[in-house]
Formats: structure tokens, sequence, C-alpha cells
């Protein structure tokens, strides 16, 4: 039966108190999902993952939640939207006959698209299921498979299955302590089970390699099943696991083969007087038959405590996992670890500590995109304490923006370029880079080598303030930019002022003309442009053409000091002629 959410809690206070903080990471995390957003405290969008996460070709995520949905779980997926991911519930269990609370069960694929996983309860006699997801139009439907009796069959499947090359299911059931390793095959329209290892003590996920080996742990044991030919499996120990020391015991989690045939895996350690925080190890075959057990790491508490999921290697050969306990506050770490080195030993490397409204108690391990990212699922935490989806990206997403010319004048093109970079090198050519003002969106453009650029020529005079956003993908983290404030100046003008009949006799009509020129034409027709005898205003005049006119029969006799002044607009600046001495005889 699956464990209570109190004795998750339980698990993780008894842990031990931390004696020293971490400096701050360089990663970032992301929750992609926090769960029982949807439905109220009734989380019908599912509560508390406890599985491990599987991805499709494009980037979507899949998995189970223990509670929430109908209240038995559910099989969920989360597709990447921009800069958003969203939650759909595929299956939500009854808890009836299809079967009920999926523990530590991930889901995995077949070559069609169908979905396979192990719910831990229900079922035709309340003791489990294997259970099939197809998709059909409008939705997912259920088949299950086998439902167990809660006799020799076993009962409580847990740990999700493994596939053989001929179609066969291979998984992990555990109640009351002891458990079993059940083959499922197909016969005909049915399914047949047969329990091919009696696990004494609670087994974890299971591993297979290329010759049908199946690869497993109890809560003392690592073992072997080797198929012999006539449809029978021969069981080998291959390592009993030796505590309380540095080998700490309690395997946990899913075995992970190299190519060499090494296993790894880690252990949740013990309590008591020969209390140990757990670790990573390598078992490694030998000519003469055992298999010798190597300790990666140990951790100390501080660094992480009680890895329960299995682990993943990145190309270049590090190791990555998650601790349910440890690391300030003691909520849960994701952890790497570097190496291994020429005396073949690994250096940690935290990752991320969990914090409650960021996560907490990460059960099962994490997966590892092409691009360095890490996905996984934390049991608690989020805004109800549900559970959540989160993703640690391996460095920060870097938006930088520059623009040129700055300053620039009014109406002449100007180039914004986003350049954005991340320990995992830059984002895919053809994705969107937009560029904004404020809230206003200026304009997109397209990354190439990791170089997004925008060019306009429609910019206001005055002080810009211009970012690019990045929306990010299911490999790469959003980010905004710096702010560039982009000057743009007005368009210079010159006012040309003459007069005529200059000089002229009192009481005789004089008509001043103003010229308004700039190197991008003539002001907007209709513009008035003031005309002054030193701070008088004698009147004004419409542009038209560029010219505006004021004509007068009013002036003193004697010589008056006659300017014009352009008042400028939003795309010109304002500008005063030169003086005429306009003679009045």
């Amino acid at each position: 039966m699956p464990p209570s959410l109190k004795s998750l809690t339980a698990i993780m206070i008894a842990a031990l108190l931390l004696i020293a903080a971490r400096p701050a990471l360089a990663q970032t995390e992301t929750v992609l999902y926090n769960f029982c957003s949807v439905g109220g405290d009734n989380c019908t969008d599912g509560g508390y993952p406890t599985s491990r996460l599987t991805a499709d070709s494009v980037g979507n995520l899949y998995g189970t939640t223990l509670y929430g949905g109908l209240g038995y779980g559910t099989v969920f997926e989360l597709s990447p939207h921009g800069n958003s991911w969203y939650e759909t519930v595929l299956y939500a269990f009854t808890g009836g006959a299809d079967g009920g609370n999926p523990y530590l069960s991930y889901v995995m694929f077949d070559s069609v698209g169908n979905l396979y996983g192990t719910a831990n309860t229900g079922g035709a006699h309340g003791y489990g299921v294997v259970f099939e997801l197809s998709p059909q139009l409008g939705g997912w439907a259920e088949t299950v498979l086998y439902s167990f009796a809660g006799g020799a069959d076993g009962a409580g499947p847990e740990n999700g299955l493994i596939q053989d090359s001929e179609g066969n299911f291979y998984g992990v059931t555990a109640h009351q302590g002891s458990g079993t390793i059940f083959e499922l095959s197909p016969s005909g329209t049915a399914w047949q089970e047969r329990v091919i290892y009696n696990v004494p003590i609670d087994g974890a996920g299971l591993t297979i390699d290329a010759a049908g080996n199946i690869f497993g742990t109890s809560s003392w044991t690592a073992f072997e099943l080797s198929p012999n030919g006539s449809g029978g499996w021969n069981p080998a120990v291959i390592y009993t696991f030796k505590a309380p020391n540095k080998e700490s015991s309690n395997p946990e989690g899913t075995l992970v083969l190299d190519s060499a045939g090494n296993l790894y895996g880690t252990t949740a350690g013990v309590n008591g007087s020969g209390y140990t925080n757990g670790n990573v190890y390598e078992l490694s075959p030998t000519e003469q038959g055992p298999w010798t057990f190597k300790n990666i790491f140990s951790f100390n508490a501080a660094d992480g405590a009680q890895p329960q999921g299995g682990i993943v290697f990145d190309a270049a050969g590090n190791i990555y996992g998650t601790t349910t306990a440890g690391g300030p506050p003691n909520l849960g770490t994701v952890f790497e670890l570097t190496g291994p080195d020429q005396k073949g030993v690994y250096k940690q490397k935290l990752q991320w500590n969990f914090k409650g409204p960021n996560g907490q108690d990460p059960i099962e391990g994490v997966i590892l995109d092409s691009a360095g990212n890490l996905y996984g699922t934390a049991a608690l935490g989020g805004p109800k304490n549900a559970g959540l989806v989160f993703q640690i990206n391996p460095s920060p997403v870097i938006t930088k923006l520059s623009s040129s010319p700055n300053p620039s004048t009014y109406g002449e093109a100007v180039t914004f370029t986003a350049v954005i970079t991340s320990g995992a090198g830059a984002p895919p050519d053809g994705e969107t880079v937009t560029f904004k003002h404020g809230t206003t969106v200026l304009g997109t453009g397209a990354l190439s080598g990791g170089s997004a650029s925008f060019t306009t020529s429609t910019l206001g005079a005055g002080t810009t303030s211009v970012t690019a956003l990045y929306a990010g993908d299911s490999n790469f983290s959003g980010c905004t930019s710096n702010t560039v404030k982009q000057v743009v100046k007005k368009v210079t003008t010159a006012t040309t002022l003459a007069s005529s009949q200059n000089p002229s006799t009192y009481g005789q009509a004089v008509t001043f003309t103003a010229v308004i020129t700039s190197r991008a034409g003539a002001p907007q027709d209709g513009e008035t442009v003031t005309f002054k005898h030193g701070t008088t205003v004698l009147g004004t005049g419409p542009l038209s053409g560029g010219s505006a006119s004021f004509t007068t029969s009013a002036l003193p006799v004697g010589t008056n000091r006659i300017t014009a002044l352009y008042g400028g607009d939003i795309k010109f600046a304002a500008s005063t002629s030169n003086t005429v001495k306009q003679v009045v005889n």
C-alpha cells in the first residue's frame, strides 16, 4: 500500500539537522506546474506526484500522481506552450476495477504511442493493476492488462514497468514487507502473468540489458535474473549490502547500466546508532563471478540525505539525482556529481535546494534533455503543498540587448539586436524574440546563431525603454533582457524670414513670409508659425508646403525688428528665424 503523506513528512523530519549552508547556486529552478491548481482541495488535476517523468519526442512530459483526480491518482501530460506549460489529465483512476494510487509508477511508451504503468491499489481484487492507456479521439482509454489477486501472484505493484524485445513486461510488487518480480506476456487478446522471482524484502525498480538479463534490488541485496533458454529464469544475488558503514543500506530507485556492464544506484541509509544519509554506489562484474562494490559518494545531510530515486548520466559522465531530505532547509535536493577524475573520484556540485514553495521531498530521480536541463517531480510543496513538476537549468539563459545607432534621429532606422546565451549553448535557430516598449510589442525577430534583430524607424522622439523577451522552449527557460534606453532626437529645422515691401510707407500692408526647411523635408501643412516684434506677438500663419505668411499694415514708423518662431512637433525641432529689419517711412 502507498505510504501516507504523514509518513513522507516524517521521513524528512527524521533527517539530521544541518550543520552548514551552501553558497548561492548558479543554476535556476523553474516550477513548470503546481498540482491542486484546479478543483480546489479536491485536486482534480492530480496531487502528490511520486513518479519520475517520461518525455516524448516533442518535449511533452508524462507522469503519475498518487492522489487527486477522482481521489485515486492520475496519469498526466505537461505540454510546453511558449513560456508556459499546460497540464492535461489523461486518466483519473476511480479506485475500483480500473486501479488506483499509482505509487512510484512512471509510465512508458510503446512504438505506437500507448502508455503503460502500474497502479498500487484497486483492480478486480483490490491489490493493484497493470494498465494500458491508448490515445482515442477526444481522450485516452484505459485497459486493465492484469489485476493482482494478492496471493502468489503478488500485490501492490509499484515502480513502473520495463519491456523486453519480445514485448513482455516486467515489474515489481511490494506488499506487507515482501514482494515479487513478475512477467506479463501477451497471449492472444489476453495477458498472462507469472512470478519469476520472490523478493524477501520490498524491491525497487528494474532494468534490463541487451541480452535480456534483468537487474534489481531489495532492501539488502542486488540481484540478477538471467533467462535460461527454456522459458525459465536463473536468479542470482550479485551483492549483499553491509550496513551500517560506508556501503549504507536500503538500496532504492532503478539501477542504471553503463556500456561496460556496471550498475549504479542509490541507497537511502539507515536510522539508529549507525545512521547514514545514503550514498551513490557502483557495482562491477568480475571474471571470478562476485560483483565488487564501490562507494561513489556519501551524503552528509548538508549536501543532501536519503536519496530514493535512480540516477542519470550526462554525455560527460556526470551523475544527477535527487535526495528526499537534507540541504537547507532539509527538504531535499537535486545534486550533481562531477567526475570521475584520474583517481576515479566524484565531487559534488549541488544543483538545487528545495524550500517548500518551490518543491519538497523529490522521491524519484530526474530526467535529462539534450540541452542539459533536468526535469522531475516533488511529492510535496507548492501553494497547496500537493507537489509540483520542476525544471533545473544548468545555467541561466541570458538575453543581452543592444541598439544602433543610439542616439538616433526621428525617422532614422534603428536596429535592436538580442544575443541569447546559456551554459548549454544558444537556443535553436528560428525561435522568436519579442522586442517591447513596456507592455507594447514593437516587433519580433527570428534567432539565428543565438542572435535576433528587429529594425524600426517609427520610434517617437524622446527616450524609449526597450527590452527583448525570449519565451523559452522545452529545453531553454525564458528570460528578459537588460533595458536599452533608445534616445531619439527631433529633426533639426531652419526658419528663414523675408518681408515685402521693405521699406514700406506707414499704413501700407507688409507681408512676412517664413520658410521652414530640414533634411527630412518640411513640417506638416497646417502647423503654426508665430511672427513677433521683439516679445510682442504680431500674429500667426499656417504652414503650407513649408511656408507660412502673415500680413499687417499696423507697423509703426521706424525700424521694426521682426522674427518668426516655428514651435516644432513630435518629429521636427523648434527654430527661430533670422531678424528682419522692417523700415516703415
